[in-house]
């Protein structure tokens, strides 16, 4: 890679950085962000002020104890229990105001960008594109949120006052180092030359030697880093599909396969995780040896000096202590190699969040009018996530009063044009008006864990319903039974089966007495009798309530309730859509 091709990439990394750091010390926890930060850079300065102490307090004591002068070797003993005590005070509130500041930091990122991923469908358009063309569609958005963000903070902060601390340490000892190493003098062709400060070259070369080094053994553990947070979020994910599908599975004997398939993902992560150690085994070499080299380096670099009589015990000890400040601080980039790595995959990674939610944001969809006195579309066009055209230039409407059957092949885009009706499908070009009270059956619905009141009234409080609402919409959905478990608390999508999820779903719709209802394969898993009975409630219902009704379903026995139909169907080959709607 060419320099200036590092300097474009140093760049972008830096303005990725800024802007994921600057808008949490810009909201409006601003000033404790800063004060704490504040009070953290001005923690680190006290830590490197009490260093700079204890340096000093190293050549009085040695020289004392060369000296045997026991009142001086006594005294600085006493100034260094006051050092100490003061060092680690520093040291423990440093530490508790860090992790202050980073929870902080979290907390309002995690609720920043929980509040971004859940708006406008962006959780729910991110998913669409996975299964588009978009290259760009980050994975596993909720381990962006819960582990990324976590370690970008944490990763910022430690490495941002890691920094600070090394430079300042360097603008501390660099001065006594240069005081205390004197001239090194040589002479070439008869001439005689003299390096002043010649410890301070030598850490300076030491350091930017081991720095290049380090940079080419440890690049290679960026990319491994980024791979290996996705590969671990992967398998995390398929272990929770597992989980949640665990019946179907079950009756299935699906889990061969899915043993399969954990086993192929965790795989992955071992292998990439076996890359990505050895890769850090090469830089543990290195490291190790850097350092262990820098123990010893300014003894032999200061020993002729000493054992000529030029310093004492105590001046080499203390220009052994200040070159090693020296050399760890220009050696900051290579201890945290490692650590720069895994922020750099997490930045980047982040970055793709944001960066796909501003493209949900921003992305083309069909306009959406609500608040409409009726449910139609205009000119409305469907594709499919892969660019394939469903239906091209439909326009429909359902008045208040109508009902609506819904048929056609599996496949033919009938859920897709629910989607539409309902204006959360993101594939589509037009315009769609829908009534404001309207309220739409998935056909897998949705019930979150926790109490079963809390599922019924989802996603209302159910504080906002009395005990008589409740159990009335259990009883007109045929759900009795559960009318005594309503604080019982359970993992309700798996606990029910088929048919009670689908009559819980229309409990939520009885409870909630909407004008308007989308019903998809809404009573599929029911007898004839029970679906005839919620049928004749829902449609009374809607009536009652001046709005219609529009259902997707397969049976015959549904027809009988809707006064119109619409059909969809497949058009020849070569057409410009692969389905037409029409009225039968």
């Amino acid at each position: 890679m060419k320099f200036r091709d590092k300097l474009a990439a140093i760049k972008a990394t830096t303005a990725k950085v800024w802007a994921l750091t600057t808008p949490f010390f810009s909201s409006e926890e601003k000033w404790k962000a800063r004060g704490l930060l504040a009070a953290i850079v001005l923690l680190n300065l006290g830590a490197v002020y009490m260093l700079v102490q204890i340096n000093e307090w190293n050549r009085l004591f040695y020289d004392a104890l060369e000296k045997r002068d026991q009142p001086v070797f006594w005294a600085q003993l006493l100034r260094f229990t006051w050092l100490a005590f003061g060092y680690i005070v520093i040291a423990v509130y440093k530490f508790y105001l860090t992790q202050l500041l980073e929870m902080r930091w979290r907390a309002w990122m995690t609720t920043h960008y929980l509040q971004r991923w859940l708006s406008g469908q962006a959780f729910y358009r991110m998913e669409l594109a996975r299964f588009s063309n978009a290259s760009a569609t980050p994975d596993n958005p909720d381990q962006r949120i819960q582990e990324d963000l976590n370690l970008f903070t944490t990763y910022s902060i430690s490495l941002s006052m890691g920094l600070l601390n090394a430079l300042v340490t360097l603008a501390s000892f660099v001065g006594i180092l240069w005081a205390l190493s004197g001239g090194f003098a040589f002479s070439v062709g008869g001439s005689s030359y003299e390096i002043a400060g010649f410890m301070v070259w030598a850490a300076v070369a030491y350091c930017v030697v081991g720095t290049i080094i380090t940079h080419y053994i440890g690049r290679p553990q960026i990319a491994l880093n980024f791979k290996q947070q996705r590969y671990e979020a992967d398998f995390r994910h398929h272990m929770v599909r597992v989980r949640e599908y665990s019946e179907a599975i079950a009756l299935d004997k699906g889990e061969q396969v899915e043993r399969q398939h954990l086993d192929r993902r965790f795989g992955a992560v071992l292998a990439n995780y076996l890359r990505l150690i050895r890769a850090q085994k090469n830089l543990i070499w290195f490291t190790n040896f850097f350092g262990q080299a820098a123990v010893v380096f300014p003894f032999i670099v200061a020993a002729p000096r000493f054992f000529a009589g030029a310093i004492q015990l105590g001046e080499l000890m203390q220009i052994a202590s200040a070159f090693s400040q020296v050399q760890d601080s220009l050696a900051w980039f290579v201890d945290n190699y490692s650590s720069l790595a895994a922020w750099r995959a997490t930045t980047d990674r982040l970055t793709s969040f944001e960066e796909s939610v501003a493209a949900q944001a921003q992305a083309q969809r069909p306009e959406v009018v609500e608040g409409a006195d009726g449910l139609s579309a205009q000119e409305l066009s469907l594709a499919l996530p892969s660019g394939a055209l469903l239906l091209s230039g439909l326009s429909a409407q359902v008045a208040p009063g109508d009902s609506v059957l819904v048929k056609g092949p599996s496949g033919s885009g009938k859920s897709t044009l629910f989607r539409a009706f309902a204006g959360i499908w993101p594939f589509a070009r037009g315009k769609v008006e829908i009534p404001a009270d309207t309220m739409c059956i998935p056909q897998n619905p949705y019930f979150p864990d926790g109490s079963l009141r809390n599922a019924l009234a989802y996603p209302e409080p159910a504080d906002r319903y009395s005990e008589e609402d409740l159990h009335r919409a259990l009883d007109e959905a045929l759900l009795p039974q559960l009318a005594s478990r309503l604080d019982d608390e359970d993992a309700w999508s798996q606990k029910l089966s088929g048919g009670e999820r689908q009559r819980l779903a229309l409990a939520r719709v009885f409870l909630k007495q909407p004008a308007w209802v989308l019903a998809d394969e809404a009573t599929s898993a029911l007898d004839g009798p029970a679906e005839k009975t919620l049928y004749e409630r829902l449609t009374a219902m809607v009536r009652r309530k001046g709005g219609a009704l529009v259902s997707i379903a397969h049976r015959p026995a549904l027809d009988a309730f809707h006064r119109r139909r619409w059909e969809l169907h497949q058009l020849p080959a070569g057409s410009q859509a692969a389905y037409a709607l029409r009225e039968a």
